[in-house]
């Protein structure tokens, strides 16, 4: 019914057919060929950072305790931290060190704890409310502030001595004036300010305050006739009320403030992330502004 040619047509055509048939079988168990488009790796990566980008950004709610005498530059590190973290949000409790270690040793909730010494930390390190010592992010210095007016008409640092002056400093474990006090041993012991200086001025004082913020307020009312305080203290709405005395590097006691995230934090991602943006150049920037020095 065929001829050879539409034979031979035939079966070639079904020896095609037959090899095709084989080969999709032999690749049903294969892996399909590698396009050029993404991996499944590349594209099933991890959701938050892939390798090559930058970290993500701090989410949720923080609250930092922090000594009294970083208001004013922490305000503005918080301020710029949101800025930089849409998602995030920081709350900040001040006070002087002891109380913010005492308000934790309470049951208090925080995520950061941040001492204007490395005694308070230490203790906090002890009672097993922070996860480490914290790193030292800045330092600070001392300076004598008297009232604009001056009317004890104090102007040396010997004057501090003299009977009748009205000296407020504050409580001696709050870091400032444990300070002060180490800082009146430095003078005694120089030579020049007489044997008994510490104690003629202690005598002179009137009231021991919780923190720092305290003896500024005093003074610029006119409560008190001097306050040894940081230099950082003196912030621009204060300076025309105030006139500062400075204590010579030789007989000043230099402040080192650490910080750490807290055993109980509820946002510990948010709270190193804070951490590292004080660390930084943006932060480190911002306490110069008011006057800290840097900790290396």
């Amino acid at each position: 019914m065929f001829g050879r040619t539409t034979l031979s047509r035939i079966a070639v055509a079904q020896l095609l057919a037959t090899t095709l048939a084989f080969a999709a079988c032999g690749d049903d168990d294969d892996p399909p060929e590698p396009t050029s488009g993404p991996s499944v790796a590349a594209t099933q990566g991890p959701a938050t950072q892939l390798p090559g980008t930058e970290a993500p950004l701090a989410t949720g709610d923080i609250t930092v305790f922090a000594a009294a005498s970083l208001t004013s530059a922490f305000e503005d590190i918080g301020t710029a931290f949101e800025a930089a973290n849409a998602g995030a949000s920081v709350t900040f409790n001040f006070a002087g060190s002891p109380s913010l270690r005492t308000q934790l040793t309470e049951g208090a909730d925080a995520d950061i704890y941040v001492s204007a010494d490395t005694n308070n930390m230490t203790q906090a390190l002890e009672a097993d409310l922070v996860v480490d010592e914290g790193v030292i992010f800045t330092q600070n210095r001392l300076a004598v502030i008297v009232p604009t007016d001056n009317p004890a008409n104090i102007t040396t640092l010997q004057d501090l001595s003299r009977d009748g002056v009205k000296l407020v400093l504050t409580q001696p474990d709050v870091p400032v004036g444990s300070y002060a006090r180490e800082s009146l041993l430095k003078m005694q012991a120089e030579g020049s300010f007489g044997a008994t200086f510490s104690d003629d001025v202690l005598a002179n004082l009137v009231s021991e305050e919780p923190n720092v913020k305290a003896i500024v307020t005093k003074v610029q009312l006119g409560e008190a006739d001097a306050g040894i305080v940081y230099v950082t203290d003196v912030t621009a709405d204060v300076a025309a009320d105030v006139t500062i005395i400075e204590i010579p590097d030789a007989l000043n006691i230099i402040a080192t403030y650490p910080i750490a995230v807290t055993t109980n934090a509820n946002n510990v991602a948010a709270a190193e992330a804070f951490i590292a943006f004080v660390l930084s150049e943006d932060g480190q920037a911002i306490l110069e502004q008011y006057g800290f020095q840097s900790a290396e």
